[in-house]
């Protein structure tokens, strides 16, 4: 393998390989949206017994009051949440001097500044700033849910033990949020077509700008390029791989040379406009010449996907699925991909369907107006090459609407 140390010059204009006009925001109702995914996660909380959850997850408080602030860095430091009561004043606790970035949200009730107790934050005093996040969450108990339990989605073990220690229990509000999350609004799903739009233009640009002798770092940058230019948000992984390094699956990109002739496969997971994920796969051939083994991996690809898609539709359970999925030849089994079928919205999302010998979600169905992915990786054991697909879908209906319209490749 060719490895380049440098990075190439710029790339061409995106605006020569934008096809369609980008959904207008004014077609998207914000209000409703906004409405319709709180209530959601007020619905499942009382469906859970429980009178209040506190969210630390950026996805999670999107989704619940569509307020945003650093996402990526609040994924890995406590220094942002939220507290949803089923009956209370909705309180955002903002990062530090930022209170007046959510003014503009309706549905927020209070914004408070956010007590942080972790060690980057806050060295020596942790300990001291934890009592005071503890006598906080008190106070709420004794407000907004005197049965002393409370659903929180991401937290760390000293913050748990102090609230056992006054009397408060927690439990895990993944399930909650999960659930909210499942049934998309006519509004989301603007939202979800505008991401997946960007997403293709982007995809659009990769496929053309493909040749020998550029990096996979630089394939993959006019992906993130695109997304940041029309309004989009992060990517949630950077999995993009040529040649001998699409099989096994699952390398990220490199500054490995892109050589005449090799597959280069990739997955988006692109979190775009409004929050939204466009996750689709595709493997391109540099020159787009498929040999007789890149044909054969790219067409087993498409008859998988082809095959579990015609078997999804409202009421169909998981169970069924499973039991009726595309069977993946014996010397493919063990590079296969971690799932079937993944739900999709802010991010993937639940359900997660695995192969049979995997586990998984094997309880529940698939419901009208639940958005899906349905995944195919094709890549023998010991082999040279492999293959990603993957089509985000509506469950409509009748059975799966196709959202990614970004063709196949014509074999």
């Amino acid at each position: 393998m060719k490895f380049k140390r440098k990075i190439s010059p710029n790339t061409k204009p995106l605006s020569n390989f934008i096809t369609k006009k980008r959904l207008k925001e004014d077609e998207i109702d914000f209000t409703k949206l906004r409405s319709y995914r709180l209530d959601r996660v007020k619905k499942e909380l009382e469906k859970n017994n429980l009178e209040a959850c506190i969210l630390f997850d950026p996805v999670n408080v999107r989704y619940a009051l569509d307020t945003v602030n650093m996402s990526v860095y609040n994924m890995h430091n406590l220094t942002r949440y939220c507290f949803v009561p089923v009956n209370g004043p909705i309180i955002l606790y903002e990062y530090f001097n930022c209170e007046g970035l959510s003014k503009h949200l309706n549905l927020i009730d209070e914004i408070r500044p956010a007590i942080t107790w972790d060690y980057f934050s806050n060295g020596d005093q942790a300990g001291t700033q934890l009592k005071k996040w503890i006598n906080e969450i008190k106070d709420l108990s004794n407000s907004f849910f005197k049965n002393r339990k409370i659903a929180i989605d991401v937290v760390n073990g000293p913050a748990v033990t102090a609230l056992n220690n006054v009397g408060i229990e927690v439990v895990d509000a993944k399930l909650v949020l999960e659930q909210a999350r499942v049934i998309k609004s006519p509004d989301e799903l603007k939202c979800m077509k505008a991401a997946i739009e960007v997403c293709e233009i982007g995809i659009n640009k990769m496929r053309e700008e493909l040749k020998a002798g550029m990096t996979e770092d630089e394939l993959w940058s006019i992906l993130h390029k695109t997304n940041i230019e029309h309004g989009g948000e992060w990517i949630e992984c950077r999995i993009l791989s040529s040649g001998q390094r699409t099989n096994p699956w699952m390398q990220e990109s490199s500054n490995k040379i892109i050589q005449s002739g090799e597959m280069v496969s990739f997955d988006t997971d692109m979190v775009g406009p409004y929050g939204y994920c466009a996750d689709i796969s595709r493997s391109f051939v540099e020159s787009h010449k498929f040999n007789e083994e890149q044909k054969k991996l790219y067409l087993m690809a498409v008859e998988h996907i082809n095959h579990n898609s015609r078997l999804i539709k409202p009421g169909t359970s998981f169970k069924e699925f499973t039991e009726k999925s595309w069977k993946l030849p014996e010397e493919y089994y063990g590079n296969r991909y971690s799932c079937m079928v993944h739900g999709i919205g802010l991010c993937d999302e639940w359900p997660m369907i695995r192969y049979p010998t995997d586990g998984g979600q094997r309880e529940g169905c698939f419901e009208k107006n639940m958005t899906i992915t349905v995944e195919s990786y094709i890549g023998k054991v010991s082999g040279k090459e492999g293959v990603k697909l993957e089509q985000q879908y509506l469950v409509g209906e009748n059975g799966l609407e196709l959202m990614s319209h970004h063709p196949l490749e014509d074999l």
